[in-house]
């Protein structure tokens, strides 16, 4: 046994690893999650192969390729709390798990061949500096590697500082984005296949601003991929 895993195991014993669901101690081989709590994870099988419930949420909204999502969000559970603890804990580990596993899951998909860039939803300047960084990053980034596709945080970008939007009703939150996001250097996307990525998907209309962003440039597609979708 070498002296790297001796040591592991040793800061293991000390300060346990525990479950993002339940609080549990993980055993060797768990991560994030233990065994039952990953079991129990509400996944959509919202794909890029066939229409789902999350793809209708734009139709007559805006023009958007395809819409994918991994899991159920819900107020209580674990869902809940890979998102709370990846937003507001510094888990940003999480954030390249789910993207891990999402990405080996659409890697194979011919519809996403040509995808060439992957964006994630930006923060406001003001509220990354607070926060320090942003939840979609490892998530994003962590799918363009799969995808052998750029990521990059500085073309799409968040104008306006909008509150916000969990106690809003969809109106409320269109209009709370509306003008919210803007793209840098748009003659760059022409003729791209493009990858927003996001963490909660509600009523759509924080990705609908963003793909509007999108507006003046021609021959683009654009996809969507989110870590939750809220039923």
């Amino acid at each position: 046994m070498n002296l790297s895993k001796i040591l592991n195991d040793a800061l293991t014993y000390i300060v346990p690893e525990l479950c993002f669901g339940c609080n549990a101690v993980l055993y060797r081989g768990e991560h994030l999650l233990c065994a039952f709590c990953r079991n129990e994870l509400p996944l959509t099988d919202f794909n890029f192969r066939v229409e789902n419930p999350a793809d209708r949420l734009f139709y007559g909204r805006c023009r958007v390729e395809k819409v994918s999502a991994m899991l159920y969000y819900a107020e209580n559970g674990i869902v809940r709390n890979l998102i709370h603890h990846l937003k507001y804990r510094k888990q940003e580990k999480i954030g390249a798990w789910l993207g891990d596993w999402f990405g080996q899951q659409i890697q194979g998909e011919s519809s996403l061949h040509g995808i060439s860039i992957v964006l994630p939803v930006p923060l406001h300047p003001k509220k990354k500096r607070k926060r320090g960084y942003n939840q979609c990053s490892r998530f994003g980034s962590t799918i363009a590697g799969h995808l052998g596709a750029v990521y990059s945080e500085k073309h799409l970008i968040k104008t306006t500082r909008t509150r916000t939007q969990t106690t809003k009703n969809r109106w409320k939150r269109w209009k709370n984005t509306e003008e919210a996001f803007r793209l840098r250097h748009p003659w760059e996307f022409e003729g791209r296949d493009i990858l927003i990525v996001d963490d909660v998907l509600t009523t759509g209309a924080t990705l609908e601003a963003c793909v509007h962003a999108f507006n003046s440039v021609r021959d683009k597609r654009l996809f969507i991929a989110v870590m939750t979708v809220v039923p």
